[in-house]
């Protein structure tokens, strides 16, 4: 989608390097010339910085160095998709994390220095406001939504590894920060999240000059998800508020038809509280440029080899075979669930090259399609058009209905938030809704978005909750997965890479 965001990364923004750990990771280079404290004094400039604060967002998926798709990454640790690929070995740190038997050199490495680049440069955005340059509004937001993206970045890492180093200040020699724990990390950030939300300077939504932004809708939803995570009971009542606040809000609504939702029209409509943009018009991103601004690799790596065409996509393109779906995920959804169709791609009835843990069942909310990069200038299977979409109403539902059944809430509103989004499904009311219904649904509603494993593991902390990590990922009857989760399996390993660079760093009890 041909966004502001997007065009500003086009056009070229201040650039750091991957590392986190030398101090080139730290280094700032001006593109002119001009003292940094001359530079960043006009609103241009401002808007740049803020922008180039966006751009980590884009490239988990592929950054040059390992293909770590934050949908992938949630979803193979789930009980909805196999890990598929080529083989067992093909994107090995995926099957070993699979199987919850990950170490250093199998993890999700490469999401540490993404992140820790977007921090920096968070960082970065926050410093040059400070020195009252531009228009003071407009510099004011600058710093909210980097101070907003701060926090979404430590969100993730904390959501992986748990125990992380922790600065609000970018670093100087040696380089190192404390390692806090998972706790103490938490109690960081919400403070910082509660901070930027009383703030009020944030739109609730962007106008579709400045759609891509994050927002103070996006805030409520950012803080939710961290509360729901922690079991933090004591701001239930302050999370649900969040949640009335948005369903009070006249410009969120549910898409009518979930048909559409995944499709290019569907980005950024009235569901849509948080994408991340990706666009194949004049795609910069290639094969030696994986950092650049341009589509998502993620269709063709969730998509059958060797396909002959059909079906929206033609012949000639190469998906990888990754993340094919179980078929326990596409035959949880009744007949008449109009969600299936769009989750489950079935292709039982076409022949491609078929690959390891193959179902015939793909991934259908980001599924490819011919239409979705056919103007990119470069390779086409690296320029898909689907935005990843984080947060939606669907979800701002559902977690008020939850969080009303914590705290002693009306259960009548309760299940008629969950109504609100089983009707667009096409299925009957319930009368009456559970923790169980509510995690169900969402289930049913977020499959394939990257939300399943995480419910599974903080769902061992619901009262009431009989669907949960220690009951779920399990050996299967296939012999794929021959581990069980474990509570100490929360935070995967951290990369050895990093525990080289940095002595004092402790390795997660994984």
């Amino acid at each position: 989608m041909n966004t502001k965001i997007y065009r500003i990364l086009c056009a070229g923004v201040v650039a750091v390097s991957l590392s986190a750990c030398s101090d080139d990771f730290l280094e700032v280079q001006n593109p002119t010339g001009e003292p940094l404290e001359e530079y960043y004094m006009t609103d241009e400039h401002l808007n740049e910085a803020c922008t180039s604060a966006y751009a980590p967002l884009h490239w988990p998926d592929w950054d040059g160095t390992a293909y770590n798709d934050l949908t992938c990454d949630a979803e193979i640790m789930g009980d909805d998709f196999w890990v598929g690929g080529s083989s067992i070995s093909d994107n090995q740190h995926w099957h070993k994390l699979f199987n919850f038997e990950g170490d250093g050199n199998n993890t999700l490495g490469t999401l540490w220095g993404d992140f820790y680049s977007g921090i920096k440069r968070c960082n970065d955005v926050i410093k040059y406001c400070s020195w009252g340059g531009g228009n003071e509004k407009n510099r004011t937001s600058y710093e909210m939504q980097a101070r907003l993206l701060r926090v979404y970045y430590y969100n993730i890492l904390w959501h992986y590894y748990g125990n992380v180093p922790f600065y609000l200040e970018n670093l100087s020699e040696p380089y190192t920060a404390p390692q806090m724990t998972a706790d103490e990390i938490y109690a960081q950030l919400l403070p910082e999240l509660e901070e930027i939300i009383k703030s009020n300077v944030l739109p609730m939504r962007w106008d579709a000059a400045n759609e891509g932004r994050v927002s103070q809708a996006m805030a409520y939803m950012l803080y939710a998800e961290m509360v729901m995570y922690q079991n933090d009971s004591a701001r239930y009542p302050t999370a649900l508020g969040y949640m009335k606040q948005i369903i009070g809000d006249s410009q969120y609504a549910l898409n009518p038809d979930f048909k559409d939702l995944f499709d290019e029209s569907g980005e950024m409509c009235s569901e849509s509280i948080f994408e991340i943009t990706y666009d194949d018009d004049n795609a910069q991103r290639d094969w030696g440029t994986s950092m650049h601004a341009g589509g998502t690799v993620f269709p063709t790596l969730c998509s059958p080899n060797g396909w002959a065409g059909g079906d929206g996509w033609d012949s000639g393109n190469d998906g990888w075979g990754f993340l094919p779906m179980r078929l326990e995920a596409y035959n949880m959804y009744a007949d008449n669930d109009k969600r299936r169709d769009v989750t489950c791609w079935d292709v039982r009835g076409y022949t491609y090259t078929e690959r390891y843990q193959d179902t015939h069942i793909w991934h259908g909310k980001y599924r490819p399609q011919s239409a979705n990069n056919q103007d990119c200038p470069t390779s086409k299977n690296l320029n898909y058009n689907n935005n990843k979409r984080i947060y939606r109403y669907a979800e701002t539902l559902l977690n008020a209905a939850e969080l009303l059944l914590q705290t002693g809430g009306s259960a009548a509103e309760a299940a008629g938030y969950v109504n609100e989004v089983r009707a667009r499904a096409g299925l009957a009311n319930l009368a009456s809704v559970s923790i169980d219904d509510v995690l169900n649904e969402r289930h049913l509603e977020f499959c394939g978005e990257g939300k399943r494993y995480f419910d599974l593991v903080r769902a061992e902390g619901i009262s009431g909750a009989t669907e949960k990590a220690t009951v779920k990922l399990v050996p299967d009857s296939y012999g794929y997965r021959t581990n069980s989760w474990t509570p100490n399996k929360k935070h995967i390993p951290l990369s050895q890479s990093e525990l080289d660079a940095d002595p004092t760093l402790v390795q997660n009890n994984y």
